[in-house]
């Protein structure tokens, strides 16, 4: 599974429409819009690099009111709940 984080700016009085357009499109698990020079942070979770370039270039950047993006590809996940996840002995 390949992780990308893609940092939004979009047009101020339209980052609602914004996110929940971005959050429709398949391959976009999560939205969060969040404070600092950014307005929007999406969450793209693929299993190949050809479908990051897919969801980001040819979905993500066309949505009305998207004025810039920067993509990041992460390369380790060192969240707690994917450390749980792994360890989890199912005796929930």
């Amino acid at each position: 599974m390949i992780t990308a984080i893609v940092f939004v700016k979009a047009d101020v009085a339209r980052i609602p429409e914004v996110a929940e357009s971005i959050a429709e499109i398949d391959g976009v698990s999560e939205v969060y819009s969040v404070t600092g020079t950014i307005d929007l942070i999406a969450l793209v979770r693929v299993r190949h690099h050809d479908d990051v370039a897919h969801v980001v270039a040819d979905r993500l950047n066309k949505v009305p009111g998207v004025t810039e993006t920067e993509t990041h590809i992460a390369f380790r996940a060192y969240s707690r709940h994917d450390l749980e996840a792994t360890f989890s002995l199912g005796l929930d």
